[in-house]
């Protein structure tokens, strides 16, 4: 082989190697795995802090739990309020279009938006002047005593304190009502400052509608 020959030969050989060679520059030895990258070890136990709950929202009733009614009221809604004071303290009216009053601006009678379910108050002259049970309402009053009951436990909490009369419309219904405060020694209280509880019985002999606060519980017919 001429030497020309022999230094081409040498020439491409080292070529060959090169491109075989890993990026280390040295070749592995015979039997020899080539080194993965190391990884980093997976953390023990590893865990997650603990995500905080959602808070609540406010209940619709906030005010209201555990409330009895009495002649003064019931939680934060409290007879001789104003009409913004109520709303303040109970929401707005949440059926503004139904029909109430035959004269709304003098004596209008509604359910307040967050008050529970079967409270209606009744607004006089701007001024709140009932508060009723009616329907599905659960509230009872401080005597215990809740839409349902029979008269005996009207009987049982005040004894001789409540005065039973007939009801208007069919004798076999029975109005049980309770002053508290104020003059009542009248046949009809007309002193603004009486406070009681009126208890209408059906003919069955259950509470179907509570009424509390002042002058205005011995109304028959919502205003009047």
């Amino acid at each position: 082989m001429t030497r020309t020959a022999a230094l081409l030969a040498s020439i491409a050989l080292a070529s060959c190697g090169a491109n075989d060679t890993p990026d280390s520059g040295e070749a592995p030895a015979a039997g020899e795995e080539t080194a993965l990258p190391a990884q980093m070890p997976e953390a023990e136990n590893e865990t997650t802090a603990p995500t905080p709950p959602a808070a609540e929202p406010a209940s619709e009733t906030e005010g209201f739990e555990n409330a009895a009614l009495t002649g003064d009221g019931l939680g934060p809604l409290r007879i001789g309020m104003t009409l913004e004071e109520v709303n303040e303290a109970a929401g707005p009216d949440d059926n503004p279009g139904a029909v109430g009053g035959p004269e709304p601006e003098v004596c209008d009678q509604f359910h307040p938006a967050d008050a529970p379910d079967g409270i209606l108050v009744m607004m006089e002259n701007g001024v709140l002047s009932r508060i009723s049970l009616a329907r599905n309402s659960v509230v009872e009053t401080d005597a215990g005593i809740g839409l349902g009951d029979g008269p005996e436990t009207i009987r049982e909490a005040y004894g001789d304190g409540a005065v039973v009369t007939p009801g208007k419309y069919n004798p076999e219904a029975q109005d049980f009502t309770v002053w508290q405060s104020g003059n009542t020694s009248a046949d009809y209280v007309q002193d603004p400052d009486a406070r009681g509880i009126r208890y209408q019985v059906n003919p069955s002999g259950e509470i179907h509608m509570i009424h509390a606060g002042g002058p205005s519980i011995q109304y028959v017919e919502g205003c009047s």
